[in-house]
């Protein structure tokens, strides 16, 4: 899932940008809309605030009760600089329509709306998508400035040719389709660094059969593994999920393979590894499993005592490390509680032979399994380092960057 800014300036294609707000939406894409004062004039606030299920904003001195988040991210504990924190939280801002004279003030660098300061403070990818009167759009200014946007480093949309706004005209200057905006939008999203990478993620808890209804397991839901494959999906990677027993929402950019037992979990990533470039086994693994597991219902007899026999799982972890192809980057969690879980975590690097243990104190409230918020110890031959309680979401993408500078030091 990505999380996408939408700048709406004045004009009758505005409506389009509902369209756009609706597909982005059943993609799994978590919207935020800015709006113009103008635009209000053709759409009004409360049918884009429906869609997204967040607050539409115009201006730099309103409040956002969203502080500047996502629909499904963690509500910020401050409220921060709204121009700044949209963009700053945004994978990418599109602007859509993009009147001509919004499109003067962005060559320009005018700043004299919420939706023109945010552009001056995005570090994300800037599309914009022209929508005007031909006259309009061909006119040397608006040509000139869309030149000066291009080399500036922003992607146009160029506009559609056909019946236009006014009876009786046709020429160039209709939006582009909602579906080819989104289009366009998701494509910039695949050229980001980590665009061409491969990566593989285990997430979620694994099930060992006791019977047909019966089994062991853990509380792990998959929270970190499904954050980490979304950040580097919004990377630009090749993302492949395998997912144990995860009942979360799923990313159309990801790909899912589903199993239960660690026996399933190990077939499964062992056949997928060599392909992936990084390999972060996140999952909670099963280390035992019961020896014979029942076809039908254990029954409960009165007074009985029922003794499970268990035999260790396979080490899926010291298994990838052994059979790793050159370069590739292979990163185990550790779901330590203790005293010693950090040392038994600096431990389990040495012993399985990878490149970096993300550690983390399931002891500690509030982190960890099936939680919100996560904080991680990262342990690797360079030394280590602290990625302090944060979201899930901030985590992952502080261990992507960990990773990338593994892959300098290789």
């Amino acid at each position: 899932m990505a999380r996408l800014l939408l700048g709406v300036s004045g004009g009758i294609a505005a409506y389009k940008a509902l369209e756009l707000v609706r597909l982005a939406t059943e993609r799994g894409h978590a919207v935020r809309v800015i709006q113009t004062p103008t635009s209000k004039r053709f759409v009004g606030a409360a049918s884009f605030a429906a869609l997204t299920g967040a607050p539409v904003l115009t201006s730099e001195f309103e409040r956002d009760p969203l502080r500047g988040s996502y629909p499904g991210d963690p509500l910020p504990e401050h409220d921060p600089a709204t121009h700044l924190a949209l963009v700053a939280n945004a994978d990418l801002y599109l602007i859509a329509p993009a009147s001509a004279n919004t499109l003067a003030k962005l060559a320009h660098g005018h700043a004299d709306s919420l939706l023109t300061s945010a552009a001056l403070a995005a570090s994300c990818p800037l599309l914009v998508a022209p929508a005007m009167n031909s006259r309009m759009f061909e006119h040397p200014a608006t040509q000139a400035n869309l030149a000066l946007l291009r080399e500036r480093g922003a992607t146009v949309i160029d506009p559609g040719s056909g019946r236009l706004a006014t009876p009786g005209e046709r020429g160039i200057g209709r939006l582009a389709e909602p579906v080819d905006l989104l289009a366009a939008c998701e494509a910039k999203l695949g050229e980001g660094p980590w665009h061409g990478r491969r990566v593989l993620v285990t997430a979620g808890g694994t099930r060992e059969a006791i019977d047909a209804v019966r089994f062991i397991g853990n509380r792990s839901s998959g929270r970190m593994g499904f954050a980490i494959a979304d950040a580097a999906a919004r990377l630009g990677a090749e993302v492949t999920v395998i997912a144990a027993n995860v009942a979360l929402e799923r990313n159309p950019r990801v790909r899912y393979l589903d199993v239960t037992s660690a026996a399933e979990l190990a077939g499964t990533a062992l056949a997928e590894a060599p392909r992936a470039d990084v390999v972060v086994m996140c999952a909670a693994v099963a280390d035992y499993t019961p020896v014979d597991a029942l076809d039908g219902k254990l029954e409960r007899a009165e007074g009985a005592h029922v003794t499970l026999e268990l035999e260790a799982t396979a080490d899926i972890l010291a298994e990838l490390a052994q059979n790793r192809r050159p370069g590739q980057i292979i990163v185990g969690f550790a779901a330590e509680h203790g005293e010693q879980g950090l040392s038994r975590a600096r431990a389990k690097l040495a012993r399985k032979r990878v490149d970096l243990i993300a550690y983390n104190d399931i002891a500690a409230d509030g982190i960890g399994f099936d939680a919100g918020e996560n904080a991680l110890t990262l342990i690797s031959a360079a030394g280590e380092q602290e990625l302090s309680r944060a979201p899930k979401q901030e985590i992952a993408r502080g261990l992507l960057d960990a990773i990338d500078r593994l892959r300098e030091r290789a």
